[in-house]
């Protein structure tokens, strides 16, 4: 069995691997969110081009004394400023390029104007350090920096860095298409639910990839087989649920071992220890063997399986105070404990303010599944377990009011 961390490494790796051959495809910025880059975007100048101004007032050199004469000159976003001698300073407006010869702005409210009797103005104020509310020029991006690396996935707020670069596109990976095979004569007879593939199929798309239900397969070797490879043939991707242990009719592992090369089995997480990942050379395809309990298979999905569909391995968290504490079973596993957040504003002035992380499953929880230690065999099997706010990743027990990272649901569903 491998560690979480290496089982994710060695996902990224196949990431990498599959991205190096694959097509890509340019899109507008507005359809960015979620795709990952397929080239380099370095900075062809610098950022902003040229020094402006970040508040309306008046600009000039912070080096020369007061009183400084006031040109009758106005500067505006749109104009091109004149350049100024030394002692002379200029009105300009929020965003205007700054004059050659200026590197300071004095806000205009701080400001002291004066009228002269032969009609020229003089400006007195607060002395300032060079650059005082100027954007200055290079600042932003340095002509020649790489500021987005191929492979890395893209959100909406890269649009705007993107934008001010000159960008209206990026060259992008084409999506992966993803096939959900539920396995499991139970479920293909619809004695039992499917839990699974809607909520794994849900992962996939909010991960920024296509993902379509392909129906299930009874607990057959030549069906599982057979329906496998052809969708590996239709697919970038296959994503099977179920059939992953070593029970008499678990099929899965099997099935991808005969198809192509298993690069792991079995991941030191519970739940959701018996995943599988696999490259299907002869299908040009990847796939993943998901363990069927829905809690597990979630689980899994998260930690192993996301940073084949986002680049991602860092798990964002937010700290947290453990209300209840618990012990685990076998040592050798990190167990991921689903947790509901609470929070206290502390005092009036918004100090003091703490978080209390409950496990869920606790017997003093809504959800009753252990007491004194961790079951994450059940756990992973009850659907309630899914209301919790995040999860506590730890491979030893833990005591009440021991402050933890706890990893928001939300940090790796998208």
């Amino acid at each position: 069995m491998l560690s979480r961390t290496t089982a994710a490494d060695r996902v990224h790796a196949l990431r990498r691997s599959v991205l190096a051959d694959r097509d890509t495809e340019t899109v507008p910025l507005s359809a960015l969110s979620g795709r990952t880059l397929a080239a380099d975007v370095v900075a062809e100048t610098d950022q902003p081009p040229r020094s402006h101004a970040t508040m309306d007032g008046f600009a000039f050199d912070a080096r020369d004394d007061y009183p400084l004469r006031l040109r009758d000159v106005s500067v505006y976003p749109e104009d091109d400023p004149p350049e100024l001698a030394t002692g002379d300073a200029v009105r300009i407006a929020t965003g205007a390029p700054l004059p050659e010869g200026a590197n300071a702005v004095l806000k205009r409210e701080e400001a002291t104007v004066r009228s002269e009797e032969n009609g020229t103005e003089q400006l007195s104020g607060p002395p300032l350090e060079p650059w005082t509310y100027v954007y200055r020029r290079g600042s932003n991006v340095a002509g020649g920096e790489t500021l987005f690396s191929a492979g890395e996935r893209l959100s909406a707020k890269d649009a705007i860095l993107l934008r001010d670069l000159g960008h209206e596109a990026v060259e992008v990976h084409e999506r992966f298409s993803v096939a959900l095979l539920a396995t499991g004569t139970e479920i293909h007879e619809g004695r039992h639910t499917d839990l699974d593939s809607p909520m794994l199929a849900a992962l996939v798309r909010s991960w920024g990839h296509d993902a379509t239900y392909e129906g299930s397969v009874p607990d057959e070797y030549g069906v599982v087989r057979d329906r496998v490879a052809d969708l590996a043939d239709e697919y970038d991707v296959v994503v099977t649920t179920g059939g992953t242990s070593v029970g008499k009719k678990d099929y899965a592992v099997r099935t991808l071992s005969d198809l192509g090369s298993v690069l792991f089995h079995r991941v030191r997480i519970r739940p959701g220890k018996p995943i599988a990942v696999a490259r299907l050379p002869d299908h040009d395809a990847v796939a993943f063997a998901i363990p069927g309990k829905p809690v597990g298979a979630h689980t899994i999905a998260t930690l192993v399986a996301r940073p084949f569909f986002t680049g991602d391995r860092p798990l964002p968290s937010t700290p947290a105070t453990l209300a209840r504490g618990f012990g685990i079973g076998a040592e050798g596993f990190d167990y991921v404990v689903p947790v509901t957040l609470t929070s206290d504003d502390g005092d009036d002035d918004g100090t003091g303010g703490t978080v209390e992380a409950f496990p869920l499953g606790h017997v003093d929880s809504p959800l009753t599944v252990y007491d004194e230690t961790f079951d994450p065999s059940v756990l992973s099997s009850s659907t309630r377990a899914t209301r919790a706010d995040g999860f506590v990743v730890t491979d030893s027990g833990l005591d009440a009011g021991t402050s933890v990272d706890v990893v928001p649901y939300d940090a790796v569903e998208r």
